[in-house]
């Protein structure tokens, strides 16, 4: 089975654009996959944007977190003719919420699960990105892919995830992936 697994940074943020109803405006910097059928990541400027979708049409699942509501939204405003439904996905946040009933940050289960911290934050990559510090971008969103990765295999294996609640109790929330 071709899993791949996906993030992207954009150029704009949502106060730039006019709101979080507008993330289609809010364009893509870098575009990060991991493909376990080539066994590498690729990285995807804006002007591959096309070669990214269809990599995420062609795979037989995608996984990444907040893809639904965010990043394919995102790609959405590059390319009218991507659907969504027509690409198989586990966005693990909408998962997690199912159980949850809140949100949750992957930087907030990564560092419970596995001890593992994100690099840096998605307001830090606009300004990369306005400061032309594309390969800062692809660095970053390179590390995020692979923290998804290890969430996923992670939930995979033990079948649960942590967090830490807002009483600083680490918490295990049970997956099924």
């Amino acid at each position: 089975m071709q899993t791949v697994y996906f993030d992207l940074e954009t150029q704009m943020s949502a106060d730039e654009v006019g709101g979080w109803g507008k993330i289609r405006d809010m364009r893509m910097s870098v575009g990060v996959t991991y493909n376990t059928a080539r066994g590498d990541y690729k990285i995807y400027g804006e002007k591959q944007v096309n070669d990214l979708i269809e990599e995420l049409r062609r795979a037989d699942l995608v996984v990444g977190f907040n893809s639904l509501r965010f990043d394919y939204e995102v790609l959405m405003g590059h390319n009218p003719f991507f659907d969504p439904e027509q690409v198989r996905t586990l966005d693990m946040l909408v998962e997690l919420q199912k159980t949850l009933q809140h949100r949750l940050s992957l930087d907030s289960i990564a560092t419970a699960t596995l001890g593992v911290e994100k690099t840096s934050e998605g307001l830090q990559a606009i300004r990369w990105f306005k400061e032309g510090r594309l390969l800062d971008i692809a660095e970053y969103c390179c590390f995020d892919v692979k923290i998804t990765k290890m969430v996923h295999e992670y939930g995979l294996a033990h079948k649960q995830l942590f967090f830490v609640n807002r009483f600083g109790k680490k918490v295990s929330v049970p997956v099924s992936w």
